[in-house]
Protein backbone atom coordinates (compact mmCIF):
# COMPACT_ATOMS: atom_id res chain seq x y z
CA UNK A 1 0.00 0.00 0.00
CA UNK A 2 1.07 3.59 -0.82
CA UNK A 3 2.77 5.55 2.73
CA UNK A 4 0.80 7.61 4.12
CA UNK A 5 0.63 11.10 3.08
CA UNK A 6 0.53 14.41 5.21
CA UNK A 7 -1.57 16.83 3.33
CA UNK A 8 -0.35 20.84 3.35
CA UNK A 9 -2.89 23.03 5.09
CA UNK A 10 -3.10 25.00 2.25
CA UNK A 11 -3.78 21.81 0.52
CA UNK A 12 -6.47 21.21 2.24
CA UNK A 13 -8.21 24.49 1.80
CA UNK A 14 -8.42 23.87 -1.77
CA UNK A 15 -10.11 20.09 -1.42
CA UNK A 16 -13.01 21.94 0.95
CA UNK A 17 -13.43 24.21 -1.62
CA UNK A 18 -13.81 22.45 -4.54
CA UNK A 19 -16.21 20.22 -2.62
CA UNK A 20 -19.48 20.45 -3.31
CA UNK A 21 -21.74 19.11 0.17
CA UNK A 22 -23.34 21.23 3.00
CA UNK A 23 -21.42 18.76 5.53
CA UNK A 24 -17.64 18.84 5.64
CA UNK A 25 -16.05 18.67 2.14
CA UNK A 26 -19.06 17.84 0.23
CA UNK A 27 -20.46 15.53 2.62
CA UNK A 28 -23.77 16.80 1.92
CA UNK A 29 -26.74 17.67 3.99
CA UNK A 30 -27.45 17.07 7.78
CA UNK A 31 -30.66 14.34 8.93
CA UNK A 32 -33.43 15.37 11.42
CA UNK A 33 -32.53 13.54 14.35
CA UNK A 34 -34.38 11.66 16.77
CA UNK A 35 -33.94 11.03 20.31
CA UNK A 36 -32.28 7.75 19.43
CA UNK A 37 -30.17 9.17 17.21
CA UNK A 38 -32.06 7.69 14.33
CA UNK A 39 -33.43 9.46 11.37
CA UNK A 40 -37.06 10.19 11.67
CA UNK A 41 -38.52 10.14 8.21
CA UNK A 42 -37.45 9.45 4.67
CA UNK A 43 -36.33 6.18 4.31
CA UNK A 44 -37.85 3.94 1.12
CA UNK A 45 -38.00 0.17 1.23
CA UNK A 46 -35.37 -1.08 -0.91
CA UNK A 47 -34.80 -4.92 0.17
CA UNK A 48 -37.05 -6.38 -2.51
CA UNK A 49 -35.11 -3.99 -5.10
CA UNK A 50 -31.64 -5.24 -3.77
CA UNK A 51 -32.98 -8.68 -3.85
CA UNK A 52 -33.32 -8.78 -7.45
CA UNK A 53 -29.78 -8.39 -8.15
CA UNK A 54 -27.95 -11.27 -8.87
CA UNK A 55 -23.85 -12.13 -8.73
CA UNK A 56 -22.16 -11.96 -12.23
CA UNK A 57 -19.59 -14.94 -11.96
CA UNK A 58 -17.05 -13.28 -15.01
CA UNK A 59 -16.97 -9.88 -12.63
CA UNK A 60 -16.33 -12.14 -9.60
CA UNK A 61 -13.54 -14.20 -11.13
CA UNK A 62 -11.76 -11.08 -12.20
CA UNK A 63 -11.36 -9.69 -8.73
CA UNK A 64 -8.21 -8.92 -6.90
CA UNK A 65 -7.51 -12.57 -5.46
CA UNK A 66 -7.40 -10.81 -1.76
CA UNK A 67 -10.75 -9.33 -2.02
CA UNK A 68 -11.99 -12.50 -3.80
CA UNK A 69 -10.84 -14.30 -0.90
CA UNK A 70 -11.97 -12.14 1.60
CA UNK A 71 -15.69 -11.89 0.57
CA UNK A 72 -16.09 -8.62 1.73
CA UNK A 73 -15.93 -5.12 0.58
CA UNK A 74 -15.26 -2.57 3.44
CA UNK A 75 -16.68 0.68 2.63
CA UNK A 76 -15.62 3.65 4.51
CA UNK A 77 -17.93 6.68 4.95
CA UNK A 78 -19.51 9.43 6.68
CA UNK A 79 -22.75 8.22 8.05
CA UNK A 80 -23.98 11.41 8.79
CA UNK A 81 -24.92 12.82 5.77
CA UNK A 82 -28.85 12.05 4.40
CA UNK A 83 -29.79 10.50 1.72
CA UNK A 84 -26.51 9.85 0.82
CA UNK A 85 -25.34 7.33 3.76
CA UNK A 86 -26.31 7.84 7.08
CA UNK A 87 -28.19 6.02 10.19
CA UNK A 88 -31.87 4.73 10.13
CA UNK A 89 -34.00 5.01 13.18
CA UNK A 90 -32.34 2.13 15.18
CA UNK A 91 -29.64 4.45 15.38
CA UNK A 92 -27.31 1.41 14.12
CA UNK A 93 -28.17 0.57 10.59
CA UNK A 94 -26.63 2.29 7.75
CA UNK A 95 -29.36 3.40 5.40
CA UNK A 96 -29.07 5.78 1.73
CA UNK A 97 -28.47 5.69 -1.83
CA UNK A 98 -24.89 5.05 -2.07
CA UNK A 99 -25.52 2.48 0.65
CA UNK A 100 -27.83 1.04 -1.63
CA UNK A 101 -25.82 1.41 -4.66
CA UNK A 102 -22.77 -0.03 -2.31
CA UNK A 103 -24.72 -3.00 -1.62
CA UNK A 104 -25.81 -3.38 -5.26
CA UNK A 105 -22.10 -3.19 -6.71
CA UNK A 106 -21.43 -5.99 -3.83
CA UNK A 107 -24.42 -8.06 -4.55
CA UNK A 108 -22.92 -7.91 -8.55
CA UNK A 109 -19.46 -8.52 -7.84
CA UNK A 110 -20.19 -11.62 -5.18
CA UNK A 111 -19.16 -9.73 -2.18
CA UNK A 112 -21.23 -8.46 0.62
CA UNK A 113 -20.75 -4.86 1.87
CA UNK A 114 -19.59 -3.73 5.56
CA UNK A 115 -19.36 0.32 6.04
CA UNK A 116 -17.18 1.26 8.60
CA UNK A 117 -18.45 4.97 9.82
CA UNK A 118 -15.46 7.85 10.05
CA UNK A 119 -14.24 11.47 9.66
CA UNK A 120 -14.55 12.85 6.11
CA UNK A 121 -11.23 14.47 6.49
CA UNK A 122 -9.65 10.82 7.18
CA UNK A 123 -11.22 8.86 4.57
CA UNK A 124 -8.38 9.21 1.99
CA UNK A 125 -5.53 8.14 4.25
CA UNK A 126 -7.71 5.36 5.82
CA UNK A 127 -8.26 3.89 1.86
CA UNK A 128 -4.50 4.98 1.79
CA UNK A 129 -3.24 2.39 4.67
CA UNK A 130 -5.54 -0.68 3.80
CA UNK A 131 -8.04 -0.01 6.65
CA UNK A 132 -10.92 0.40 4.18
CA UNK A 133 -10.99 -0.96 0.47
CA UNK A 134 -13.22 1.84 -1.13
CA UNK A 135 -14.80 5.15 -0.28
CA UNK A 136 -18.26 6.42 -0.80
CA UNK A 137 -19.50 9.13 0.63
CA UNK A 138 -20.10 12.39 -1.63
CA UNK A 139 -16.91 12.78 -2.13
CA UNK A 140 -15.77 14.94 -5.40
CA UNK A 141 -14.08 13.63 -8.17
CA UNK A 142 -11.60 16.36 -8.30
CA UNK A 143 -7.96 16.29 -10.35
CA UNK A 144 -6.34 17.78 -6.62
CA UNK A 145 -7.83 14.04 -5.18
CA UNK A 146 -7.34 12.11 -8.48
CA UNK A 147 -3.35 12.70 -7.03
CA UNK A 148 -4.17 10.63 -4.10
CA UNK A 149 -6.46 8.42 -5.05
CA UNK A 150 -8.52 6.99 -8.17
CA UNK A 151 -12.92 7.39 -8.63
CA UNK A 152 -14.95 5.46 -9.92
CA UNK A 153 -18.06 8.05 -11.04
CA UNK A 154 -21.60 7.38 -9.67
CA UNK A 155 -23.21 10.11 -9.10
CA UNK A 156 -23.38 14.07 -10.58
CA UNK A 157 -24.09 16.51 -8.01
CA UNK A 158 -24.04 20.54 -7.93
CA UNK A 159 -25.44 22.95 -5.53
CA UNK A 160 -29.16 23.61 -5.44
CA UNK A 161 -31.44 26.14 -4.47
CA UNK A 162 -33.76 25.32 -1.68
CA UNK A 163 -36.77 28.08 -0.81
CA UNK A 164 -39.77 28.31 1.28
CA UNK A 165 -42.51 26.53 0.03
CA UNK A 166 -44.08 28.12 -3.22
CA UNK A 167 -41.19 30.25 -3.09
CA UNK A 168 -42.47 33.41 -1.66
CA UNK A 169 -39.53 35.13 -2.59
CA UNK A 170 -39.98 34.63 -6.43
CA UNK A 171 -36.20 33.02 -6.88
CA UNK A 172 -36.15 31.26 -9.49
CA UNK A 173 -32.47 30.82 -10.46
CA UNK A 174 -28.81 32.44 -9.32
CA UNK A 175 -29.87 35.81 -11.18
CA UNK A 176 -32.23 36.62 -9.26
CA UNK A 177 -30.89 36.20 -5.84
CA UNK A 178 -29.34 39.73 -6.17
CA UNK A 179 -30.42 41.92 -2.93
CA UNK A 180 -31.50 39.19 -0.95
CA UNK A 181 -30.33 36.95 2.00
CA UNK A 182 -28.90 33.36 1.27
CA UNK A 183 -27.96 30.70 3.82
CA UNK A 184 -24.79 28.86 3.70
CA UNK A 185 -22.26 26.43 5.75
CA UNK A 186 -19.12 28.00 6.29
CA UNK A 187 -16.44 26.91 4.17
CA UNK A 188 -18.20 24.91 1.86
CA UNK A 189 -18.55 25.47 -1.92
CA UNK A 190 -22.15 26.78 -1.65
CA UNK A 191 -20.10 30.40 0.39
CA UNK A 192 -18.00 30.41 -2.43
CA UNK A 193 -20.34 30.60 -5.25
CA UNK A 194 -22.67 32.98 -3.18
CA UNK A 195 -19.94 35.52 -2.60
CA UNK A 196 -19.26 35.16 -6.41
CA UNK A 197 -22.77 35.57 -7.43
CA UNK A 198 -23.02 38.47 -4.72
CA UNK A 199 -19.62 40.25 -7.12
CA UNK A 200 -21.60 39.33 -10.11
CA UNK A 201 -24.67 41.38 -9.01
CA UNK A 202 -22.72 44.17 -8.23
CA UNK A 203 -20.83 44.32 -11.36
CA UNK A 204 -24.52 44.10 -13.29
CA UNK A 205 -25.84 47.52 -11.33
CA UNK A 206 -27.58 45.04 -8.98
CA UNK A 207 -27.67 44.71 -5.24
CA UNK A 208 -25.44 42.50 -3.70
CA UNK A 209 -26.56 39.25 -2.24
CA UNK A 210 -26.24 38.92 1.44
CA UNK A 211 -24.37 35.89 2.55
CA UNK A 212 -24.92 34.40 5.87
CA UNK A 213 -23.14 31.62 6.83
CA UNK A 214 -23.74 29.46 9.33
CA UNK A 215 -22.15 25.89 11.22
CA UNK A 216 -24.46 23.70 10.07
CA UNK A 217 -27.67 22.73 7.39
CA UNK A 218 -29.98 22.95 10.44
CA UNK A 219 -29.52 26.60 11.15
CA UNK A 220 -29.69 27.23 7.55
CA UNK A 221 -33.26 25.67 7.41
CA UNK A 222 -34.54 27.79 10.72
CA UNK A 223 -33.13 30.75 9.07
CA UNK A 224 -35.38 30.09 5.95
CA UNK A 225 -38.54 29.04 7.38
CA UNK A 226 -38.68 31.85 9.66
CA UNK A 227 -37.64 34.32 6.54
CA UNK A 228 -34.69 35.64 7.23
CA UNK A 229 -33.16 34.14 4.37
CA UNK A 230 -34.81 33.92 1.06
CA UNK A 231 -33.21 30.81 -0.13
CA UNK A 232 -30.05 27.91 1.42
CA UNK A 233 -27.65 26.70 -1.22
CA UNK A 234 -27.14 23.05 -0.51
CA UNK A 235 -25.95 19.79 -2.73
CA UNK A 236 -28.30 18.63 -5.13
CA UNK A 237 -29.34 15.10 -3.18
CA UNK A 238 -29.55 17.04 0.36
CA UNK A 239 -31.93 19.46 -0.96
CA UNK A 240 -34.15 17.01 -2.54
CA UNK A 241 -34.42 14.75 0.36
CA UNK A 242 -34.48 17.84 2.89
CA UNK A 243 -37.62 19.49 1.07
CA UNK A 244 -39.34 16.13 0.62
CA UNK A 245 -38.82 15.17 4.58
CA UNK A 246 -38.66 19.06 6.70
CA UNK A 247 -42.46 19.22 7.65
CA UNK A 248 -43.57 16.18 5.80
CA UNK A 249 -42.29 17.96 2.81
CA UNK A 250 -44.61 21.15 3.54
CA UNK A 251 -41.85 23.59 4.53
CA UNK A 252 -39.45 23.99 1.44
CA UNK A 253 -39.26 23.17 -2.63
CA UNK A 254 -36.19 22.83 -4.16
CA UNK A 255 -36.36 25.45 -7.22
CA UNK A 256 -36.02 23.04 -10.79
CA UNK A 257 -33.73 23.35 -13.49
CA UNK A 258 -29.33 21.63 -13.44
CA UNK A 259 -26.93 21.95 -10.93
CA UNK A 260 -24.95 24.53 -10.74
CA UNK A 261 -21.67 23.80 -11.21
CA UNK A 262 -21.65 20.22 -11.07
CA UNK A 263 -19.42 17.13 -10.85
CA UNK A 264 -18.93 13.80 -10.45
CA UNK A 265 -19.26 12.25 -6.60
CA UNK A 266 -16.95 9.14 -6.84
CA UNK A 267 -15.78 5.99 -5.38
CA UNK A 268 -12.36 6.07 -3.73
CA UNK A 269 -10.11 3.35 -4.83
CA UNK A 270 -6.48 2.83 -3.65
CA UNK A 271 -4.15 3.98 -6.52
CA UNK A 272 -2.34 0.18 -6.15
CA UNK A 273 -5.45 -1.53 -6.97
CA UNK A 274 -6.09 -0.85 -10.44
CA UNK A 275 -7.96 -4.31 -10.66
CA UNK A 276 -10.33 -3.74 -8.02
CA UNK A 277 -11.41 -0.04 -9.56
CA UNK A 278 -11.93 -1.79 -12.70
CA UNK A 279 -14.25 -4.70 -11.00
CA UNK A 280 -15.98 -1.81 -9.52
CA UNK A 281 -16.64 0.48 -12.67
CA UNK A 282 -18.06 -2.86 -14.58
CA UNK A 283 -20.25 -3.76 -11.61
CA UNK A 284 -22.21 -0.38 -11.77
CA UNK A 285 -21.96 -0.42 -15.35
CA UNK A 286 -23.80 -3.50 -15.76
CA UNK A 287 -26.23 -2.21 -13.05
CA UNK A 288 -26.82 0.87 -15.20
CA UNK A 289 -27.49 -1.11 -17.93
CA UNK A 290 -30.20 -3.44 -16.52
CA UNK A 291 -31.64 -0.05 -14.70
CA UNK A 292 -31.16 -1.04 -11.24
CA UNK A 293 -28.86 1.48 -10.67
CA UNK A 294 -31.79 4.16 -11.64
CA UNK A 295 -34.23 2.07 -9.85
CA UNK A 296 -32.28 3.12 -6.26
CA UNK A 297 -31.58 6.46 -7.75
CA UNK A 298 -35.75 7.15 -7.71
CA UNK A 299 -36.64 5.18 -4.60
CA UNK A 300 -34.97 8.00 -3.24
CA UNK A 301 -35.97 10.97 -5.35
CA UNK A 302 -32.59 11.68 -6.70
CA UNK A 303 -32.39 10.25 -10.17
CA UNK A 304 -31.68 14.09 -11.66
CA UNK A 305 -27.97 12.83 -10.63
CA UNK A 306 -27.96 9.77 -12.80
CA UNK A 307 -25.41 8.73 -14.90
CA UNK A 308 -25.42 7.27 -17.89
CA UNK A 309 -21.87 6.34 -18.64
CA UNK A 310 -19.57 5.22 -15.52
CA UNK A 311 -16.36 6.57 -15.58
CA UNK A 312 -12.59 6.08 -14.41
CA UNK A 313 -11.36 9.49 -12.75
CA UNK A 314 -14.01 11.28 -14.89
CA UNK A 315 -13.57 14.92 -12.66
CA UNK A 316 -11.76 17.48 -14.29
Amino acid sequence: MPARKLVPALALVALALTACGGGPDGAGGEPAQQPGGGVSAGVPDTAALLAKITKDEQLNAALPAATKQAGTLRVGSYLQSAPNNFYAADGKTPVGYEVDLAKAIGAKLGLTVAHEDMAFSSLITSLQSGRIDLTMAAMNDTPERQQQIDFVDYFTSGITIMVRKSNPDGVNGPETLCGKAVAVVQGTSHQKFATEQSEQCKQGGKPEVTVTATDSDTQNQNQLRTGRVAAVLNDLPSAVYISKTAGEGQFFEVIPGEPINGGPYGIGVNKGNAELAQSVQKALQALVSDGSYNEILRAWGVEQGAVGEVKLNGGS
